[in-house]
């Protein structure tokens, strides 16, 4: 098995952090998400299995995986997912495999999913998951933000607004919460948040060694 990478000088071992980032659709989940894969190499993405159509510019095991109804269907009845959901008429879910071969690499796992998928993950991996809630400054600014980005018709922006209040409504369900005023400093944050769960005693397995050569 491959030692998990680190920075630490005294080469301490940790466990993997499993981040999931959720928010209304149109928040600024995704661009921080990218900002952060970009910033930090030892997280990596887990990319979902989604029974919705690819869209211009996606690439088929990049940004999903793309799958019919009845791969879907099978892969549940397998049990190869370890959350998964039913969202704007389409099927989301997690491959269990790829999340458990990452962190048997010592690397941290990074999520884009909804309050369902985080509440799922939470149930199955516990301590190791670390949730964070993205919200919008307002509501106002969240429609106008998803007219901007082109790629919806009025209807669809309806039913994503819609769903938007349903989804803050689950926002105690989360360990923080941050306002997305700005990226930079939202991104600033989630940044800060990941290296102090990364640093949480519970995670520092290697540390017992290391405290009993100094009480020898």
């Amino acid at each position: 098995m491959d030692q998990p990478p680190t920075d630490d000088p005294h080469g301490f071992r940790r466990r993997g952090v499993l981040f999931v980032l959720s928010s209304p659709s149109g928040a600024g989940k995704s661009t921080i998400a990218r900002k952060l894969l970009a910033d930090e190499p030892e997280l990596v993405m887990s990319v979902s299995a989604t029974t919705r159509p690819i869209r211009p510019g996606e690439v088929d095991g990049r940004d999903y995986r793309f799958v019919d109804l009845d791969r879907f269907r099978q892969m549940v009845a397998d049990h190869e997912f370890i959350e998964w959901a039913h969202v704007f008429g389409h099927r989301y879910g997690t491959p269990k495999a790829p999340v458990e071969a990452e962190l048997a690499a010592g690397r941290d796992v990074l999520f884009d999913i909804d309050w369902q998928g985080a509440q799922q993950l939470f149930q199955i991996a516990g301590g190791d998951v670390v949730r964070v809630f993205v919200l919008p400054p307002s509501m106002e600014e969240l429609h106008d933000r998803l007219r901007k980005r082109a790629t919806d018709t009025d209807a669809v922006i309806d039913a994503r607004m819609a769903r938007a209040a349903a989804e803050v409504s689950h926002w105690d369900g989360y360990d923080y919460v941050l306002v997305n005023d700005a990226v930079e400093t939202c991104f600033a944050g989630v940044k800060t948040i990941l290296a102090a769960e990364r640093l949480k005693r519970s995670r520092q397995t290697g540390i017992i060694g290391f405290i009993r050569k100094l009480t020898r």
